[in-house]
């Protein structure tokens, strides 16, 4: 068979997977008679009421000299971790905004990292395809840096994402470029299990995030460069639990829901999606106004709920932070627009554990810590 007969058979096969695909879509929404704004609609619910004084710019955190790509709190809410370009982390002091830790990587080129449940670990990863974990009471080595206290080395592209195991200090999982999601052993530097890779139910593309399941801590959830999400059982690695489709592009961003039946997800395609975990239904979409064309469409690049689910917060390219009412599917707040904001595309953000306080990461090199005011009942 000739190069010119496989060139018009991969075209047409294109062709026939993306008609199936759309025929799918649209048996879906055929299917699915209203969504979650649709049904709060019927019954008279309306947006919560939330402006800028309801979260307030009340601390920078400056010191990186590179952009800053990924942060994580500790449980108890008084520190963050945040991984930067220059190749370093630098554990903060959130109450006080003192660094207590400024780390070396063996790998400059960071993309993620993470506090162990106790919050005496940090683990990163990043294009060394490693997923370097330090213990934050080692003592610094001579030329003033922590050392290494184990390296998970296994994967065969970058690591993109990785989480510790809620309450399981020496668990923890890491999504990667080379399709697949490996389940750790911190103490001793094994893989325990992987999900993906030569099963035929893993990923077609690069895992680009992970969420762990609070409720549940043998279920998480993957987001990936194939477009969908993936429901992952720890006990069965050899298949996904359930495959969600719905994004047109990348998944970037996922988040489990705090009652743990549902997940959050964030795309290149601009929108973000609410998913229940058992049925595999798509429960709602918020999707932003844009212009006429795909290139003015902001990527979303993070998200995290509020502790009661109510309020979603999402990060864009363009430097946005919306605040969504996830019942009604309405933007309450930008972020981006309000004093103090950041100068520069959002790259991260999480909340603090107990719903007080949100900290978000720019490509400015600065993170920045908002605290609520007197919306606490509805967060």
């Amino acid at each position: 068979m000739s190069v010119t007969e496989l060139k018009e058979r991969h075209v047409a096969a294109t062709a026939a997977v993306n008609a199936l695909r759309e025929r799918l879509r649209q048996r879906r929404e055929m299917l699915l008679d209203t969504d979650l704004a649709g049904y709060s609609r019927t019954r008279g619910k309306a947006a919560v009421s939330f402006n800028s004084t309801d979260l307030v710019c009340c601390r920078t955190l400056q010191g990186h000299t590179g952009k800053v790509y990924s942060l994580d709190w500790t449980a108890e809410r008084n520190h963050i971790v945040s991984a930067s370009q220059d190749g370093r982390l630098i554990v903060w002091n959130a109450l006080t905004s003192q660094k207590t830790h400024a780390i070396k990587l063996p790998c400059a080129w960071v993309m993620s990292c993470a506090f162990s449940p106790s919050g005496q670990s940090v683990a990163s990863g990043g294009l060394d395809s490693a997923c370097s974990v330090f213990n934050l009471n080692y003592q610094i080595d001579r030329d003033g840096n922590l050392p290494v206290a184990r390296t998970l080395s296994g994967h065969k592209g970058y690591v993109s994402s990785c989480q510790y195991v809620p309450d399981e200090e020496a668990h923890l999982i890491t999504g990667s470029g080379d399709q697949t999601c490996v389940l750790w052993d911190v103490t001793t530097g094994q893989r325990l299990s992987v999900f993906g890779g030569e099963f035929p139910s893993g990923h077609t593309g690069d895992v680009l995030s992970i969420s762990i399941n609070g409720s549940n801590t043998k279920m998480f959830v993957s987001g990936s460069c194939d477009g969908t999400a993936r429901l992952w059982d720890t006990r069965i690695a050899s298949r996904a639990v359930r495959t969600f489709h719905g994004h047109e592009r990348d998944v970037n961003a996922i988040k489990f829901f705090p009652d743990g039946q549902r997940f959050g997800t964030g795309s290149d395609d601009g929108t973000c999606r609410l998913f229940d975990m058992r049925t595999g239904h798509q429960l709602q979409a918020y999707s932003r106004q844009h212009g006429d064309h795909d290139h003015d469409i902001p990527t979303v690049t993070c998200i995290a709920f509020s502790i009661s689910g109510r309020l979603l917060f999402v990060g864009y390219s363009n430097g946005d932070c919306y605040v969504w009412d996830t019942l009604v599917a309405r933007v309450v707040l930008n972020l981006g627009t309000v004093q103090n904001s950041h100068e520069g595309r959002i790259s991260c953000l999480g909340l603090s554990a107990d719903g007080s306080a949100l900290c978000t990461g720019s490509w400015d090199r600065n993170l920045k810590i908002w605290a609520f005011g007197g919306h606490r009942r509805v967060m």
